[in-house]
């Protein structure tokens, strides 16, 4: 065997063990040839080595086209080199270059990218030994010894033709570690599979560059500092991290042991640098890095399909070079998969694609995984299909019979297996016993195949993506038949009166919180009134909608009896509270529970009068626009909301010329995030202030100026113009408490409709006065009045005396001489009633006039 080159500074017959002839050292081998070339293909560096390389001084190369350093006809050679380097962090080859003395030299080269101080990107190009013309060897050099000289690498460090010697390769070459022999330059002169695996380089192509040429990165750098120390006598050493291949950077993952190489007389020749993986302890550290990760990373919106891709890239390059996330057109329920279940057909649609090629040149590639959106047909035997049925994820290797026989039954499983792909995970998505699809993950860049760490933690990723899935499902769905329920209950149409001009507007939240129960309604009351009521149930989803709902029912049912703003939140007061009691025992908060904290404004206008009468619980008072432009906050006392309970509402009124606006709205209109209260009060006040033609324009003009984003709560907004009747369709009369007085009455009733032309209706209107005004002598108490109201197709009969009796209705029997009355009346009007005042009644029958 060759003996090992004598220690720097020493002399050969210094590091002899024994004695033996004297012996040549081997020459000290050239330094490796290194040049930059830039984006440009311009030299920007030259050195020793290179120029000993090829002859060149830098003055003659730097600056010029890297070009002009190939053969003549390596042009296309050189050509094809840089289209299969473009895009990639490191490529080598062969090259024929052009001595300066004009001789022809193929040299393997190795090239790395690397950035420089800014943007601008350059080469690195490096070539290791000295070149041999070709169909030459070197002058002076024996036949049958290496370019370099006497004594190759491998002969010079361990490698010989005994037994022993080539024992001692074999475990060299086949040791389950990453081992490299580096000499007293620092220049590789050994690598053993493993290395080659790692960097993807040959031992020849490696063979006399130093580490950081091998792989330029700052690990490379620290690397070879610890292997000086080890040549200066600092012992071995040890890294906690080792370089990968080119654009990859470093791995902790593995741990680096350099050690000396010494001689009999123990004097330090060579390192070996040995790296081991701490495979699992990296791994596991990894694979819950990832998992803390996807808890920010995956379910961030209410969008299934964002939701997927998510998870899609949380999964590349962590867990798999490719991820492709398939969610099923009808979502599986029922009961846990059985692993003996029949697989089946089932058609999916790829809602999110990953892969490592994305990013790079080759991203027409990523098409391997699919394409989202596309359909996907799964057949029975497919192991997709068996996983789904079996509600549990596998593991397959390129060469597994279940997957080959999908790749040919399936043009489009193979494409997504590709040809490169060696190992596969399949992974059912369920939650909460529905199966939502599928996760698909394969590797092809990663050399290791998957593991059953792998899979569990796929299955993780995947279970929590699928959780987001089902909730956003289910919230889309709650919000869907929310927003049902809320566009049933609230007014389909308004109904038809007088009195008032009326538009109105329902935006829901854009809040993940759903649409909460913010309600308005119109209703016509007798004597050709109106009541108007806004109102705003805590909380939101399907119960504050149901709540608003009843709440609703509940104020027109108490309106119909014609009470006063303050009484009728009185009793919707009480009716809360019960509410709230009735459902103590469920799982409501105390505060949205039955209704509590629901603030209300109800408003009842009188066109007759011009009069407004109105009471709030909690609620934001109603803005005020007189004809001439003048906005102001009518000064409602405020009630507390309803539910609470303690203190009573109190009625405010005031007199609305013709024409005055009325906005009612709920506190979503003011509760805007980019303003404060006094801003958005001031651009409320603008927008009713500016005429418009129609109450649309105003509705429209107030949401314009108050919202520039979606509400994060739900606004209800009204907007009235007052109407008048005025006396010309309003007649008058004060009558005795006398039953001769009935006769006068009916004449005067007729009379008064052949003034407006309603001689048609003279018998109804007739039998109405008589039978009202007899009830009124008789029951009543003076004074008594009689009133006709015209209103559009609509005549109103009113009655009013100072008794607080009402009348009832009631079947008379066969021989009773009396209650018939109001029966009568009941079957000829559209509809009667009683409507009390502080002192007295009056006792009111509307009927439809026939139009013409």
């Amino acid at each position: 065997m060759e003996r090992l080159p004598t220690h720097p500074g020493e002399r050969p017959h210094e590091s002899d063990a024994s004695p033996g002839p004297a012996r040549t050292a081997p020459p000290t081998p050239p330094p490796p040839a290194t040049a930059a070339v830039d984006a440009r293909g311009i030299v920007t560096e030259w050195s020793e080595g290179a120029r000993q390389l090829l002859g060149y001084p830098p003055s003659e190369v730097v600056g010029q086209p890297a070009a002009r350093l190939l053969a003549d006809d390596a042009g296309t050679t050189g050509a094809a080199a840089l289209r299969d380097a473009a895009g990639r962090e490191r490529w080598s080859g062969t090259v024929a270059l052009r001595h300066r003395d004009g001789r022809r030299l193929r040299r393997e080269l190795l090239a790395h990218r690397r950035t420089a101080d800014g943007p601008v990107t350059e080469w690195l190009v490096v070539s290791a030994v000295t070149g041999t013309p070709e169909g030459q060897t070197p002058a002076g050099t024996p036949e049958g010894e290496a370019a370099g000289g006497g004594t190759s690498g491998s002969e010079a460090y361990g490698s010989g033709t005994s037994g022993s010697g080539r024992l001692g390769e074999w475990a060299f070459r086949q040791a389950p570690c990453v081992m490299a022999v580096f000499d007293a330059d620092l220049r590789l002169v050994r690598a053993n599979a493993g290395m080659e695996q790692v960097l993807s380089l040959t031992e020849d192509q490696m063979r006399g560059m130093r580490l950081p040429e091998i792989v330029p990165h700052p690990v490379s750098d620290e690397t070879e500092a610890k292997m000086r120390r080890v040549l200066e006598g600092g012992g071995p050493q040890q890294l906690r991290a080792g370089a990968g291949p080119a654009g990859t950077g470093a791995n902790d993952g593995w741990s680096t042991s350099l050690v000396p190489l010494e001689d009999p007389a123990g004097h330090v020749r060579a390192v070996c640098l040995a790296a081991h993986q701490r495979l699992q302890e990296h791994l596991a550290r990894q694979r819950m890095l990832l998992l803390s990760e996807a808890s920010a990373r995956i379910g961030t919106t209410a969008d299934s399909g964002r939701t997927a891709q998510e998870l899609a890239d949380i999964a590349v390059p962590g867990l798999a070079d490719f991820a492709a996330v398939d969610l099923l057109d009808a979502p599986r329920h029922g009961g846990a998969p059985s692993p003996a279940a029949p697989a089946r057909p089932l058609a999916a649609t790829r809602t999110a694609v990953r892969s490592v090629l994305d990013d790079g040149p080759t991203a027409s590639a990523a098409g391997t995984a699919g394409t989202a959106g596309t359909k996907t047909l799964y057949p029975a035997l497919s192991p997709v299909a068996r996983c789904l049925a079996q509600g549990h994820g596998a593991l397959y290797d390129a060469a597994d019979p279940d997957l080959l026989r999908w790749a040919r039954q399936d043009p489009g499983a193979a494409r997504l297996l590709g040809s490169t792909t060696h190992s596969v995970m399949v992974v059912p998505m369920r939650a909460h016993g529905a199966t939502l699809g599928v996760a698909l993950f394969g590797r092809h860049r990663h050399a290791e195949p998957f593991e059953a760490d792998d899979l569990w933690l796929a299955e993780e990723l995947t279970a929590k993506a699928a959780v987001s899935i089902h909730t956003a499902r289910r919230d889309s769905r709650e919000h869907t038949s929310t927003m049902t329920l809320q566009r049933s209950l609230l007014p389909q149409t308004l109904p038809d009166q007088g009195a008032l001009d009326i538009a109105t507007r329902y935006l829901p939240a854009g809040t993940r919180a759903g649409v909460g129960g913010d309600w308005f309604d119109v209703i016509p009351l007798s004597g050709a009134r109106v009541a108007l009521v806004v109102g705003d149930v805590v909380g939101h989803g399907i119960r504050a909608s149901a709540t608003m709902g009843r709440l609703r029912t509940a104020v027109r049912t108490l309106a119909d009896v014609d009470l006063p703003p303050d009484e009728l939140l009185t009793h919707l007061d009480d009716l809360v509270l019960h509410l709230s009691a009735d459902e103590s025992g469920t799982d409501d908060t105390a505060e949205s529970a039955g209704g509590i904290g629901t603030t209300c404004l109800y408003a009842v206008y009188d066109p007759v009068s011009r009069r407004c009468a109105l009471a709030r619980a909690g609620h934001p008072p109603p803005a005020a626009v007189t004809p001439d432009g003048a906005v102001r906050f009518l000064d409602i006392p405020a009630g507390p909301p309803l539910g609470l309970g303690g203190l009573p509402f109190e009625t405010f009124e005031t007199e609305l010329p013709e024409g005055s606006l009325l906005a009612l709205y709920t506190d979503g209109l003011l509760a805007a995030r980019d303003h404060d209260i006094d801003e958005a009060l001031d651009k409320m006040f603008a927008a009713l202030a500016r005429p418009a033609k129609t109450l649309d324009t105003v509705c429209d003009r107030v949401l314009t100026a108050m919202l520039t984003h979606r509400p994060d709560d739900d606004i209800a907004l009204l907007v009235a113009r007052t109407r008048a009747l005025h006396a010309d369709r309003v007649a008058a009369w004060d009558l005795a408490s006398d039953p001769a007085v009935v006769a006068r009455a009916r004449k005067h009733a007729t009379e008064q409709l052949t003034a407006w032309g309603l001689d048609d209706a003279a018998f109804i209107t007739e039998l109405t006065v008589s039978e009202l005004v007899t009830n009124a002598i008789r029951y009543g108490r003076p004074p008594i009045q009689l009133r006709l109201i015209h209103e559009d197709s609509t005549l109103t009969c009113e009655v009013f005396d100072s008794s607080s009796t009402a009348p009832h209705m009631r079947r008379a029997r066969t021989f009773d001489e009396g209650g018939r009355g109001l029966l009568l009346v009941g079957q000829l009007a559209r509809r009667w009633g009683t409507r009390h005042a502080l002192t007295g009644k009056t006792v009111w029958a509307e009927q439809s006039l026939s139009p013409g």
